[in-house]
């Protein structure tokens, strides 16, 4: 199905949808700007790691300083390039 045969409200919740982009917590890299704790903050780092129990986590560095740890299926808001 092609956009143009989309019914308006289709298109609307579609755009709704993608309004806030977010990415896994596995797949973010330097450079992805990450909504945290009420502000923007920049990626520096992020590294995997396997806790006690087994369970896979990012571990992120921000360029803003400091550390923090995310579960890896954690779904994290993305910020636009230009974003204050």
């Amino acid at each position: 199905m092609r956009k143009s045969e989309l019914s308006k409200p289709a298109r609307k919740k579609n755009r709704e949808r993608s309004a806030t982009p977010t990415k896994v917590a596995a797949l973010v890299g330097p450079g992805d700007r990450i909504g945290y704790e009420g502000q923007w903050r920049t990626v520096r780092a992020a590294k995997t790691g396997i806790g006690a129990m087994g369970g896979l986590f990012v571990v992120v560095t921000w360029e803003e300083g400091g550390i923090e740890r995310f579960r890896a299926g954690d779904v994290l808001m993305l910020g636009q390039l230009g974003a204050a």
